[in-house]
């Protein structure tokens, strides 16, 4: 009976911490017009970040030393963020296509 109360007020006095837990979120970067939008995305470590192709040509979100994600004419791709940081992303094709996120 006495480890029962226990569990009780245990769980009862532990809902009130869990209550304003986080949660990971998708953040989405659209492709249009040859151009990422937006440029600059703040997400946080476990969020995904989606990007989608609306244009007729391929492209990629691509960081040197890390991920290279292939996204064909009117197709999406994602990652999700495991590391605080900044981090640089281009398409292959067209460097001139750039974009930043930054993951607290």
């Amino acid at each position: 009976m006495l480890t029962r109360r226990l569990l009780l007020i245990t769980a009862v006095l532990a809902l009130p911490m869990g209550a304003g837990t986080a949660r990971a979120q998708t953040q989405r970067i659209i492709i249009d017009k040859m151009a990422f939008s937006p440029t600059e995305v703040e997400a946080k470590i476990g969020d995904t970040i989606e990007w989608v192709n609306n244009d007729a040509f391929a492209h990629t979100a691509t960081v040197k030393g890390g991920f290279d994600i292939m996204l064909p004419p009117k197709k999406s791709g994602s990652a999700v963020m495991e590391k605080a940081g900044v981090i640089d992303f281009y398409c292959r094709f067209h460097p001139n296509m750039k974009g930043r996120i930054t993951v607290t």
